[in-house]
């Protein structure tokens, strides 16, 4: 085969691993849109920013996770599978359920110690959390080996597990009932990929794994839980703010974009592993990959606000009820907030890639500090909508940080060129 033909058979082989990666997010976002929808609808403004509250929680655990077991094997092994791989999977498999049965016990005592409306929710949270850690720990090993279809079929069988479920909770009438339904859906999938990938996680190697990618894992970890926990505490310092309703609102804006977002999620599934395989093959060509993936990723969410702004007013109320005329008034800054957010994973990918854990926790403690600030001191100053804005401003100006650092790093790249090591 000549040159051209093999850069365009692996021109084509990744167009078809990135769109392997569109479905499964769209599958997946999916059953958390439904999950949203039938708690906005069906309980009211109040009981969403209760489920909101527990499910920005779930978003701090999953980076956990993420961080210390999952990002580390898709910058190490992403590759066809192999005896490295499949021990690696289980491994990492087994870290992220031994994380999900320890930090679901914590959620169960601090929901039994909270009580009230926020109590149960967290305490069911804790329940489910092992089998939703251990759900998303095989859609990143399908896609390390370059299997996005089985991540796909994955995540279909939760969606088909989820619709008795949700029927079930929806007779109960309770926030709690909804995430008991979301989560023993995922249990199920859980399950479906242990006979898929036919490996066990191995709970007993998780502390091998750790200790092998410390280097990566911890900074990581502080980098995932930077985001979510920015989330998080813009979430509870909006609810002290302004109230618990602010924080469905900005909930509900959120599932409006929810479409692209699960674009913006999809890509980021297989956007590592593909600017690994880039740097591997053409280095050169890094930058642009990032450039092109952050570019196109922040007119596709500009395009996407806009049709939000044409959308009526009955059209919003049938998917939201109550919820959409809050959500409504906040669609123009949480658009500009993802379209920061998207050019922003380009550069990161590409940090991710190129290994720079040190400079890409940078970009994220900074980033962070501003999503942070800016939502809770335009929330201070101007309420929801404050916030909102507040955290479109953030969003951009660490997206700016974020391709600085690639920057920087492609060029020590270049002067102090380092040959990648496949750790088994």
């Amino acid at each position: 085969m000549t040159a051209e033909g093999e850069k365009r058979s692996a021109g084509r082989a990744m167009a078809g691993r990135l769109s392997w990666g569109l479905a499964d997010q769209a599958a997946s976002s999916m059953t958390n849109f439904a999950v949203g929808i039938y708690v906005a609808r069906s309980l009211g403004l109040a009981a969403f920013g209760v489920f909101s509250l527990a499910w920005v929680t779930y978003g701090v655990v999953l980076n956990v996770s993420r961080g210390l077991a999952t990002d580390p094997l898709v910058v190490r092994f992403s590759g066809p599978p192999d005896a490295s791989w499949r021990t690696a999977v289980a491994r990492s498999s087994g870290a992220a359920l031994g994380m999900g049965t320890a930090l679901g016990a914590a959620c169960v005592l601090i929901g039994l110690g909270l009580g009230g409306r926020v109590g149960p929710a967290f305490v069911c949270l804790g329940v489910v959390l092992p089998a939703l850690l251990l759900q998303d720990a095989w859609r990143f090993a399908f896609f390390a080996a370059g299997t996005g279809r089985k991540a796909f079929t994955n995540d279909l069988v939760w969606g088909v597990a989820l619709v008795p479920a949700m029927v079930v909770a929806a007779h109960v009438g309770s926030v709690a009932a909804f995430v008991l339904a979301w989560g023993v859906s995922a249990a199920v999938a859980a399950v479906y990929g242990c006979l898929q990938s036919g490996i066990r996680p191995q709970v007993t190697g998780a502390r091998a794994w750790l200790r092998a990618h410390r280097d990566l894992g911890y900074r990581y970890l502080v980098e995932n839980t930077c985001v979510s926990g920015a989330s998080q505490l813009r979430a509870y310092g909006l609810g002290a703010i302004v109230g618990v309703g602010a924080v469905g609102a900005v909930r509900g804006a959120e599932l409006l974009l929810g479409p692209f977002l699960a674009v913006l999620m999809g890509l980021s599934l297989v956007t590592v592993a593909e600017a690994a395989r880039v740097l591997r093959r053409a280095p050169h060509r890094l930058a642009r990959f990032c450039l092109l993936l952050g570019g196109g990723q922040a007119a596709a969410a500009l395009l996407w606000g806009a049709a939000l702004l044409l959308m009526p007013d009955r059209f919003g109320e049938l998917v939201l009820g109550g919820v959409w005329h809050s959500a409504s008034e906040l669609i123009v800054p949480a658009t500009l907030g993802v379209v920061g957010a998207g050019l922003g994973t380009g550069a990161a990918a590409g940090l991710r890639a190129l290994a720079a854990a040190r400079r890409s926790l940078r970009s994220q403690l900074f980033a962070s500090a501003c999503y942070v600030g800016g939502g809770l001191g335009g929330a201070a100053a101007a309420g929801t909508v404050g916030s909102a804005w507040g955290v479109a401003a953030a969003t951009v100006g660490g997206s700016a940080v974020w391709w600085l650092h690639l920057r920087s790093a492609l060029r020590e790249r270049h002067h102090n060129p380092i040959p990648e090591v496949r750790t088994t």
